[in-house]
């Protein structure tokens, strides 16, 4: 038997570079775009004596091959760690690539001081290494085992394989995988991890577009695209709708470009049309550049992302609808660019909002909570709901704070940020609360000219942002998701199943089980 060959590849996977290796056998060729591989998982040994310990499928494809997918490891001293794995070519007869990651410790479940299901998690970063291994190596179909949690594993495969080849010329169009589950029974959990998964792919394409190419008539037509064949009500709403509504502070900021501003509604009916829904509004910014107080060049293109929050909530909505979710759900995304100009707003001007409190808008550069105070009135005026929920890449005081780790949460209900808390530790995608004091209230209040300001005094731009919107919702229940560090691109802290240097759309998934909880509420 001829010597068998190694090569090498790299991936990140917990902020560590792991090294993929291919091992060919001799006589295999080149991997193909319709070849089939398989990822499977490998527990971590438990002490220095013992083995790594393959999952059950695992063991199947060792035992139809003899023994030689557990010598391929032995051999290569794997050792289980999570993240950590090979690709083997040539070990079995139906599928040209395997590919063995670690899952880590076997039974993990939540960690508290993580908040965290670890298990979950390991499952989806495990099934992304494996999935984008194989992707790499130019393998078409994709199957993964479910290592007992199928639907985190199509989240994590799903994740790990999308790419955004919209610009690139169809010689250099990325090879773009097909994930399934393989030998396991529960295929509504897979479903519902691609559903998930999709969703979360829809927020990254939409948000990672160029600022030419996602302009809010674009984003508008994107949502009609993806969200009429679904069954939910798309109401898209144009400049002459919004002079009607007297909605001026969203008009303030849009004005300074010549893209007319759009005012998305979309509805989703799943229960008794009589039934309350819960608010959603996404700050929908397709560019912003500071306006006036323009941001610094370096650096600016990221703000393509600013409505990554809008995105976010348009994948929601999809996967409300795949998911037939028992709930009424409104979204309002009001969509515009901020941008210099002539007739751009001047850092001091002071406008009326639909409630008649008045607010000044001393910093161009933090346009988002001016553009969502007339989408939040008009929301509560005209849906009545039974709870309000706000998403937005405000400040950069929750970036710094929490970095990529979390998204930030301010809530005036400690039931519905026990909600969120739950859904970030399930979905991998964590949340973290923050004050709302009326110690930041009194920042954004006590002024002698005007009601509001849209900065208020202070450095923890976060907190005030968000006293300056729970002055917006005073009486129903009330939550402020800021993005600022999770939702833009993906720099520090590399999730494994996501991507480099590319929009996270971020916390979609966290949104749908925030939602699945509030539908089917746990009867504990």
């Amino acid at each position: 038997m001829k010597r068998m060959q190694l090569r090498s590849m790299g991936f990140y996977a917990q902020n560590v570079l792991r090294s993929v290796v291919r091992q060919q056998s001799s006589g295999c060729g080149d991997s193909k775009a319709n070849t089939k591989g398989l990822v499977v998982g490998l527990y971590q040994k438990e002490d220095a004596k013992s083995d790594p310990k393959l999952t059950p499928t695992a063991q199947k494809i060792d035992g139809r091959t003899s023994g030689k997918l557990a010598q391929l490891i032995c051999e290569t001293k794997l050792d289980g760690r999570l993240g950590r794995g090979r690709v083997f070519n040539g070990v079995d007869p139906d599928f040209s690539s395997v590919a063995v990651v670690g899952l880590g410790v076997e039974g993990i479940a939540f960690n508290e001081l993580e908040m965290l299901d670890e298990g979950m998690e390991n499952v989806r970063i495990a099934a992304g290494i494996g999935a984008r291994s194989l992707q790499n190596e130019g393998v078409g179909s994709i199957f993964v085992d479910g290592m007992d949690y199928a639907e985190q594993a199509a989240e994590g495969s799903s994740l790990a394989v999308w790419r955004f080849p919209d610009n690139l010329a169809v010689k250099n169009a990325p090879n773009l995988a097909k994930v399934s589950l393989f030998d396991s029974a529960d295929v509504d959990g897979w479903t519902r991890g691609i559903y998930k998964a999709d969703a979360q792919n829809l927020a990254r394409r939409l948000s990672d577009a160029p600022a030419n190419c996602m302009t809010p008539t674009m984003f508008a037509q994107a949502t009609v695209d993806a969200l009429c064949p679904c069954g939910i009500t798309v109401e898209v709403r144009t400049m002459d709708w919004i002079e009607q509504q007297r909605l001026t502070a969203f008009l303030m900021i849009a004005k300074g470009s010549c893209e007319p501003p759009v005012m998305l509604e979309l509805s989703y009916c799943g229960a008794a049309p009589e039934e309350k829904p819960i608010l959603f509004v996404g700050k929908g910014i397709t560019f912003n550049s500071g306006a006036i107080n323009l941001r610094p060049c370096r650096g600016m293109d990221e703000y393509r992302g600013s409505m990554s929050a809008a995105a976010a909530c348009v994948g929601m909505m999809r996967a409300c609808a795949a998911l037939s979710l028992p709930i009424n759900v409104t979204c309002v995304i009001p969509l515009c660019e901020n941008m210099p100009s002539g007739m751009s707003c001047k850092p001091g001007d002071v406008v009326r909002l639909l409630n008649g409190k008045t607010m000044a808008i001393r910093d161009l550069d933090r346009a988002g909570v001016v553009v969502l105070s007339d989408a939040l009135l008009y929301g509560q005026t005209t849906y009545n709901p039974r709870l309000v929920v706000d998403v937005a890449t405000l400040e950069t005081g929750v970036k710094k704070a929490l970095g990529g780790g979390a998204t930030g949460v301010f809530s005036n209900s400690h039931y519905i940020w026990k909600q969120f808390q739950r859904a970030g530790s399930l979905t991998g995608d964590r949340v973290w609360r923050l004050p709302l004091w009326q110690y930041y209230r009194r920042q954004v209040t006590d002024e002698l000219g005007y009601d509001l300001s849209n900065d208020g005094r202070g450095t923890a731009s976060s907190c005030l942002s968000a006293a300056i919107l729970h002055e917006l919702v005073p009486c129903a229940d009330w939550v402020h998701l800021d993005t600022r560090g999770t939702g833009l691109l993906t720099k520090y802290g590399l999730i494994a199943y996501l991507t480099a240097k590319r929009m996270t759309g971020r916390p979609t998934r966290t949104l749908i089980q925030f939602l699945y909880q509030m539908a089917c509420p746990d009867p504990k």
